[in-house]
């Protein structure tokens, strides 16, 4: 029988505490995570063991188990660092802009941009491109709604795309249909026309847009292929094995070595900045901390799947990190993971720190880094995150898997 603290399992409270620790604690958070994973394998070692069995056997046996999902996890995260940093590097970003509509509909198109940037990239690196982007067409004065709505427009965009966000990585890697996930681009479409519409018209009044700079940037093509390469690979990859071989699957990280194999190839085409991995490392065992707790939780201790749930989970994940929360949801099954995908990825937009994609840009607008505001001139997102989910549901309907 699992322990339990006010009808609580004692391991739930251990994992919340860790999550509250990383929501309040923004420039510790590796080492919160570190910390909450040693003391929840700790509790479950000595008082509750693991379904691989008790004691120190059963926890190695449980990451053993686990090894190949951590192993493409970290592999991808690493990956696609470099891959973000090439697509910066080819000059698309800078490009694009010459295209934008000079009036309020100039910053919407921006967000649509970042928006079809994220389904191919990594939402964070979506959100850091929009926030450079927006700070030479704003002349540096960025509204703190558009800010919300940058961070916003990154999340939704990779709410339906199996490359977009770390979250929907992770059902891709546990077997789950890109097309089961892109459901989700729905409800993102239907909440970037509310909050993007609104956004763009609160910048516009802030600050109008200046289309005049990088006039004469040209695209770097060879960046640009081995963007288009990695992708290919790890797309390709992940296909195959799991048509050709999905017992296969679960015993080796196939998908993240896969974009290294792409990585590899390209070294003589174009210097990868290997010096983002470091820091990017530190990102990535953070994250692999949060979901290896996750992966300890009872989850049959936990509410039915259902679209209630969902719809709570988007709220939950604006104060708790999005990516044990996804976690969970993978272990305990039942979802519709279209849903579960638009909830988790785009419901930690509401605040600054509730997604890695906000976290990131505050780093570059540290005026972001207040919750108060964010609530006040980033109101639209929650609307757009409610009507979002209503449509889905209304059009979808729930149909869990």
């Amino acid at each position: 029988m699992t322990p339990t603290l006010v009808g609580i399992p004692v391991d739930f409270i251990l994992f919340a505490l860790t999550l509250l620790g990383v929501a309040l604690l923004h420039h510790y958070t590796l080492y919160v995570a570190l910390t909450g994973f040693a003391v929840i394998s700790l509790y479950k070692i000595v008082f509750t063991g693991f379904a691989a069995g008790p004691g120190v056997a059963g926890w190695i046996g449980h990451l053993g188990h686990e090894w190949v999902t951590f192993a493409n996890l970290f592999c991808l995260l690493m990956g696609f660092a470099i891959l973000a940093r090439h697509f910066e590097k080819s000059h698309v970003p800078v490009i694009l802009p010459k295209f934008l509509p000079k009036d309020w509909k100039g910053p919407f198109a921006l967000l649509v941009m970042i928006f079809f940037i994220s389904s191919i990239l990594d939402n964070i690196a979506a959100a850091l491109i929009g926030g450079a982007m927006a700070h030479q067409l704003f002349r540096a004065r960025v509204h703190i709604g558009y800010l919300a709505a940058i961070v916003a427009a990154s999340n939704a965009g990779g709410a339906g795309s199996v490359v977009g966000d770390t979250t929907t990585t992770m059902m891709w890697i546990a077997g789950i249909s890109p097309l089961a996930v892109l459901k989700a681009a729905l409800g993102a479409g239907i909440a970037l026309c509310i909050f993007g519409t609104i956004a763009a018209k609160q910048q516009h009044a802030w600050s109008p847009i200046n289309k005049h700079t990088h006039e004469h940037t040209h695209i770097d093509w060879g960046r640009l292929f081995i963007v288009m390469l990695m992708l290919g690979l790890a797309i390709g990859t992940n296909i195959t094995v799991n048509i050709a071989a999905p017992s296969v699957a679960s015993a080796f990280p196939f998908i993240g070595v896969a974009v290294w194999v792409a990585i590899l190839l390209t070294a003589q085409l174009r210097r990868h900045d290997w010096e983002i991995l470091p820091e990017t490392a530190r990102g990535s065992v953070f994250l692999l901390s949060l979901v290896a707790c996750a992966s300890m939780m009872p989850v049959n201790e936990l509410p039915p799947a259902s679209w209630t749930s969902a719809l709570v989970l988007g709220f939950v994940s604006a104060v708790f990190d999005n990516i044990p929360l996804t976690a969970l949801a993978i272990r305990q099954g039942g979802y519709d993971w279209g849903f579960l995908a638009y909830a988790v990825g785009f419901g930690g937009s509401m605040l600054w720190f509730g997604s890695s994609a906000g976290v990131a840009l505050s780093s570059m607008y540290p005026e972001a880094r207040s919750a108060v505001q964010w609530l006040r001139k980033g109101w639209h997102i929650p609307l757009a995150y409610v009507v979002g989910f209503a449509v889905m549901l209304a059009v979808l309907g729930w149909h869990p898997q």
